[in-house]
């Protein structure tokens, strides 16, 4: 099973949620249409501009801590590195 860091923005250089799941086009899903409550909805946050997939649990969850507690600036050259438009990522995933 694979699990996913990802990144849910509202365009470029936006606000910048970072999350983990193991199921990344339902979450990215549940974002886009704000199914849930919370930040990304009261945000706006529907463009999925950055992901990674790890192999654990574990990995996914410690690497989310890690990027949680990381600048603006270390997050937004980490999307720019992939996608230096900040795209939305999600018609790449939904195939």
């Amino acid at each position: 099973m694979a699990y996913y860091v990802y990144f849910m923005s509202n365009g470029l250089d936006g606000t910048i949620y970072v999350g983990v799941t193991n199921d990344l086009v339902r979450r990215v899903y549940e974002h886009r249409t704000s199914a849930v409550p919370g930040f990304t909805a009261r945000y706006n946050l529907k463009r999925l501009v950055y992901f990674e997939e790890h192999s654990t649990a574990t990995n996914a969850i410690q690497r989310e801590k890690t990027i949680k507690h990381w600048v603006r600036a270390w997050k937004t050259d980490l999307i720019e590195q992939n996608n230096p438009d900040w795209n939305d990522l999600y018609d790449e995933i939904v195939q």
